[in-house]
């Protein structure tokens, strides 16, 4: 059935009214042009025995056209004809709020005409019985094209830009059998006259126009979405805000330059950080990118996207993903869009914006900041103001906390400035809640995969440009696989703030306060989205072959051995659910091993005792970023399975007393979710789990753990487990020898860092350790911050490390995870005075402790020997 609403000329009916080049134009432009009315039927809207005079919102001959053939299929009176029994001098029964100017394709726009307006209002003045209806009507040319239309046409539909009128023209002729009319009610000016009172006529013709152009925003808002124009809307908002007004000021005084200068200054500023959101743009850039997608990966997923579009209406949406590739905010300002919602805007360093990349990443929503503010208090207003001014408007936004992309493929350290930014901006002005999403991107292949193993291992990270770009595009001739986007469980502000400080909203309204709970409350807010993010994993084939692989010294596994792990690393995963937002690959081990061949990350070997399956060289390496992915979901697994690598039998009680000891510093680390009560739920499920598989046997009703022989199935998958997480531990160890091996007052908290790195390094090349991340400075300096926190190190007043007696305990307890031949390879390494004793072991009243070597001996695959090594593994 065709649309009521919309209708076809009839010749017949009537004919165009107005000068005879009207009526000409008009039969010129009707087989470009389609209306459709809304309502249906605005005739039921008007009074038949009051004048009317329509508003429209622009000027222009084409507008008039659609308006005078939209009024006339509708049976309404001619805008084209002066309004009767009105003594006014205008041949037309219309006007328009804004006149376009020019002919080219600038953002041209007259002031308002206010003469039809006071001339009307006088009128009506001197006529008391007299009245008018002002009827507003919105008219949009190509409002949304659909994806069949292409993508040039996309380029010229309706948007927030008054453009000149030759754009327009090519807008009607591309775009105008898309044209929506919108009458909306008709107001009576007599009865705006009676209500004014005493109010003067020009006065009066003011607030008339205000509330005209309030409608006519509301209208557009609803029909093209809300305007994001920021160059237009926001900088002047921002240069006229208080505290970029005194900073300004400021400024010109500091300095002892002119004040207009140093406003020029702010305003350069505002310029270089300001987006210039295009529709048009973002709609092209979808069609571009469709293409795009499918030439580089196999497939885009979404999980739990309903649950975050669900939680966002009536909220300040700010998306928080992780950072692992330049394409992140593309896949995921991408997928928003084709889903219905609008893109938020970007936080992007300004090395992006390079030469006509970025001005179209500028048009697609990007904002630009530098890496640092220090040394710069106008240039922090002015980024300051700019964000509070997208917070207020509503404005969707996005940025990564982690200030740059992992290189390791684990979550990084937040770094909470932007977060800073954007509470103090809402205490500033509370109007909309904020609501931060936590999104994790899953990849299965990087295109900058290389480049982070060269920068991990101590090359400069390459400076971007638009040469660099050009010659990575060689990229694009392979194929990544597929990528996944997990939503993960939204985080409220409010209730943060209510937590750290019940009166918060007696801070509000004040531009510079900084209380003192801030900070805590915004490294709180941090840490949970991280954890958030790690909650929403995705377990694709890579990640689990990863796990496995990298578990032997050779990365080799004979096919039977490596599909009995994949299976078992998918059931803990399964059975032990992490969080209900983790997904897991459907694949079965069998399909896992033929997708991770397809992509060319692992080769068979054919071998008559059975087939061997391997990653190579920089393969390997590589993995290690994928195998980091999902290394959280890993951890309890890992710890308990630790605790059997150099032990044929331990406690339970052992087991869960040596894992609260080490959680706190694996969850800084990994981001994992538990307080120290719910890991220890989580190794007693654990516990069961390996119980139930015949992992672990139980005696002394339950009390005593023991796994088989070194030979056993069982024992090998619990050592292919536990090496997932071992380096973490060896890394540990590192730290507290040297702190130890040194003694107190003796290193500074940088000294220390530095002595670590390089023993890590050391112990990496003569193990040729493939994974470079165990050496990354980072990693180390988060555990030194994490023994400070736990009291366990301190800074004594010349800035020297002091340690308590729980440090010497804990080289003690390191033995049982760690092997001898490590131990005292890290011991003979590290820098510093006297080696830390390695004292006999303990007797363990349940069962001796045995050394695994004991009961190495060799299996049916290649390389044997080495795979039982207790060496260092990736």
């Amino acid at each position: 059935m065709a649309d009521p609403s919309t209708y076809s000329v009839n010749p017949a009916r009537t004919r165009p009214r107005g000068p005879w080049w009207f009526a000409l134009l008009s039969r010129v432009l009707e087989p470009w042009v389609r209306i459709k009315r809304d309502p249906a039927e605005p005739s039921t809207l008007l009074r038949a025995d009051i004048p009317v005079c329509y508003v429209i919102e622009r000027d222009g001959v084409s507008d008039a056209l659609i308006l005078e053939r939209a009024c006339r299929e509708a049976g309404l009176p001619s805008p084209m004809q002066p309004v009767p029994n009105i003594p006014v001098r205008r041949r037309r029964a219309m006007f328009a709020l804004a006149r376009r100017e020019g002919w080219g394709f600038g953002r041209r726009q007259a002031a308002l005409p206010k003469e039809p307006l006071n001339r009307l209002v006088h009128a009506l003045e001197a006529m008391p019985h007299q009245d008018v209806q002002l009827v507003p009507v919105s008219i949009y040319v190509g409002r949304a094209p659909g994806r069949e239309s292409g993508w040039f046409r996309v380029l010229f539909s309706e948007n927030w830009v008054v453009v000149g009128r030759f754009r327009r023209l090519l807008a009607v002729l591309l775009n105008g059998r898309d044209t929506v009319v919108h009458f909306a009610a008709p107001v009576s000016l007599r009865q705006v006259l009676d209500d004014a009172g005493d109010i003067r006529a020009e006065r009066l013709t003011r607030k008339i126009a205000r509330v005209l152009r309030t409608h006519f925003r509301r209208i557009r808002a609803a029909v093209v979405g809300p305007d994001l124009s920021h160059r237009r809307t926001v900088v002047d908002a921002v240069l006229n805000a208080e505290p970029v007004r005194e900073a300004v000021a400021a400024t010109s005084a500091k300095e002892k330059i002119p004040y207009a200068k140093a406003w020029r200054r702010a305003h350069d500023m505002a310029m270089e950080i300001s987006a210039d959101y295009s529709h048009p743009v973002v709609r092209s850039t979808s069609f571009l990118l469709s293409n795009f997608w499918n030439k580089l990966y196999d497939g885009i997923a979404m999980h739990h996207f309903d649950k975050a579009r669900a939680a966002a209406p009536g909220h300040e949406v700010v998306y928080v993903p992780c950072h692992r590739s330049h394409t992140d905010y593309l896949l995921l300002s991408y997928q928003l869009h084709q889903s219905g919602v609008v893109p938020p805007h970007i936080a992007a360093g300004v090395n992006l914006n390079l030469p006509v990349i970025g001005p179209i990443l500028r048009r697609g929503g990007a904002f630009f900041l530098r890496r640092s503010f220090r040394g710069n208090a106008l240039y922090s207003v002015v980024f300051n103001e700019y964000l509070a001014q997208l917070v207020d408007r509503g404005v969707p936004l996005e940025y990564f906390i982690e200030g740059g992309r992992s290189r390791t493929g684990r979550l990084l350290a937040p770094r909470a400035g932007m977060l800073v930014m954007t509470v103090r901006a809402f205490l500033r002005a509370p109007r909309r809640p904020v609501l931060f999403q936590p999104v994790y991107i899953g990849y299965e292949k990087l295109m900058e995969g290389k480049s982070y193993i060269g920068e991990l291992t101590g090359k400069p990270k390459e400076k971007e440009s638009l040469l660099g770009l050009l010659r990575g595009l060689k990229v694009l001739r392979q194929r990544y696989g597929h990528v996944t986007l997990n939503f993960g469980e939204p985080i409220a502000l409010e209730p943060l703030l209510d937590a750290a400080e019940p009166a918060w909203r007696q801070t509000t309204a004040v531009p510079d306060a900084k209380p003192e709970w801030l900070s805590g409350m915004v490294d709180n807010l941090a840490e949970r989205i991280q954890v958030n993010i790690n909650r929403a994993a995705d377990v694709n084939p890579i990640n689990l072959l990863a796990l496995a692989l990298l578990a032997t010294p050779k990365h080799a596994m004979a096919e039977s051995d490596l599909l009995a792990q994949l299976e078992l690393t998918k059931a803990l995963i399964t059975d032990l659910p992490y969080s209900d937002r983790v997904t897991v690959t459907p694949s079965p081990p069998a399909g896992i091993i033929a997708y991770g061949e397809q992509m060319g990350w692992i080769r068979r070997v054919r071998h008559p005792l059975g087939d061997v399956l391997m990653a190579e060289g920089e393969q390997a390496v590589l993995l290690s970023y994928f195998r980091n992915n999902v290394l959280h979901l890993n951890a309890t697994a890992a710890w308990v399975a630790c605790c059997f690598l150099n032990n044929r039998r331990m406690s339970r009680s052992s087991v869960i007393r040596l894992g609260r000891i080490v959680y706190p510093f694996i969850q800084g680390e990994l981001f994992l979710p538990w307080d120290e009560e719910g890991f220890t739920g989580q190794m007693q499920a654990t516990i069961d789990f390996f119980v139930a598989r015949g992992l672990l046997e139980t005696s002394g009703e339950g009390r005593l753990l023991e796994r088989g022989p070194g030979q056993d199935d069982g024992a090998y998958q619990l050592r292919v487990i536990a090496r997932s997480l071992l380096q973490a531990f060896e890394r540990y160890y590192i730290a507290i020898a040297a702190l130890v091996k040194n003694g107190p007052h003796t290193l500074t908290a940088g000294e220390l860092e530095n002595a670590c790195t390089l023993t890590a390094q050391r112990l990496g090349m003569l193990n040729e350790l493939s994974a470079p991340e165990f050496f990354d400075k980072a990693l180390f300096r988060g555990f030194i911050q994490k023994l400070r926190e736990r009291k366990v190190v301190w800074t004594d007043d010349e800035g020297k490390l002091d340690f308590a007696q729980a440090l010497e305990g804990m080289v003690d307890d390191a033995r049982l995870i760690l092997a001898r031949e490590v131990r005292h390879s890290i011991l003979k390494i590290t820098p510093g005075g006297a080696e830390p004793r390695d004292p006999p072991p303990p007797a363990l009243k349940e069962a001796p402790v045995q050394d695994v070597a004991s009961d190495l001996h060799q299996r049916h695959v290649v390389n044997e020997e080495e795979r039982h090594h207790p060496t260092h593994l990736p």
